[in-house]
């Protein structure tokens, strides 16, 4: 078994335009003075990275992990959710989210995405040269809006959907193995690969690529009311990467799982700081130790509640005291015999 690493906090909920907040050697400092040992990083973000850079200069980016290095943490990974959300679009979401976009190739679906299939290559080299193994990100969606099967969907509609997407993301799959990156696949609602079925027929499509890999966060699982502590036995050889977020579900005789189009601090699933939600981290983090995860336990705040710093900072105590030190030694050590073959098999009658 294998201890995880950790805390870490994903930067993309406060990456920002004033202090501490809106440049690489403030937030690493103020990440470390709230506790974390760790930080995962929004390729996206400008003022954290410049990720042009960082794909074509090993020198950047010894400087960019050095100065995380000096004010105490690491660097655990890159994010490319946004870049990766654009590489499948449905029309019906080009201009929602068109923003993610540089600029020049807004409003414009077929520069869009090939803007951001280079994007998450970049980030998949900038990783290779950070020395990291593992990248996060979205897979996007092109059969999202027909995920309910009403009006009933058309013989093969699906199908082609993830033929399409398989499609698109082999060649980037492939571009992370010659980087030697793992592609950690966040299971979200809102792409594609939005559960564990949706992933098999993605993961099939792609002839079962070993960098397709998933990120587990099971904030959202609680939120489809799917049993997120099987989803770990059943997905153990393919998670790499953990968020650690917070979800409650209450529903009532007015909403369910759909939310009846309210905002977060009105609907009967929401995202909660940690500690004040019903996801029962103790048997997650053991699962996660006896199935000898050896990554980092980044911390995805998201709250409809609370403030952001009090959620950050309270987080990071709450992993550090759920990392389970991993034992090398079996509790009843003490009582054991000390017997060989021989006296096994006589203990046996063989």
């Amino acid at each position: 078994m294998k201890t995880i690493k950790g805390p870490g906090l994903f930067l993309a909920q406060f990456a920002g335009d004033a202090a501490p907040f809106n440049s690489w050697d403030a937030i690493t400092k103020w990440a470390a003075d709230c506790g974390y040992k760790g930080v995962q990083v929004p390729s996206w973000d400008g003022r954290l990275i410049d990720l042009k850079k960082a794909a074509t200069s090993k020198a950047y980016c010894d400087e960019f992990a050095g100065t995380a290095r000096d004010n105490g943490v690491e660097v655990t990974e890159l994010s490319t959710h946004l870049q990766g959300q654009l590489v499948a679009v449905h029309p019906a979401y080009d201009e929602a989210f068109d923003g993610f976009a540089a600029p020049e190739v807004r409003g414009n679906p077929k520069a869009r995405q090939a803007w951001a299939v280079e994007q998450v290559k970049l980030a998949l080299t900038a990783s290779k040269n950070l020395g990291l193994d593992a990248m996060a990100s979205f897979s996007g969606a092109l059969a999202w809006p027909f995920v309910y099967p009403w009006p009933q969907r058309p013989a093969g509609l699906v199908e082609t959907a993830f033929d399409e997407l398989a499609k698109r993301w082999k060649p980037i799959l492939d571009h992370a193995e010659d980087c030697g990156v793992d592609i950690c696949y966040e299971i979200h609602p809102g792409e594609d690969l939005h559960d564990g079925i949706t992933y098999e027929m993605f993961l099939e499509r792609t002839g079962n690529h070993a960098r397709a890999c998933m990120l587990y966060d099971p904030s959202h699982y609680v939120l489809q009311c799917l049993d997120y502590l099987d989803n770990i036995d059943i997905y153990k050889d393919r998670i790499r990467m953990f968020h650690v977020k917070d979800a409650e579900f209450i529903p009532t005789g007015r909403q369910g799982v759909y939310g009846g189009y309210q905002g977060w601090v009105n609907r009967a699933g929401r995202f909660r700081s940690l500690g004040d939600g019903q996801v029962d981290f103790g048997a997650v983090f053991s699962k996660m130790a006896a199935n000898d995860f050896a990554g980092w336990a980044v911390v995805e705040w998201e709250c409809a509640l609370k403030h952001p710093e009090d959620g950050a900072r309270e987080g990071a105590d709450f992993v550090k005291h759920h990392i389970i030190r991993v034992t090398e030694k079996a509790f009843d050590d003490f009582a054991g015999a000390g017997t060989d073959d021989a006296a096994n098999r006589r203990m046996l009658g063989i």
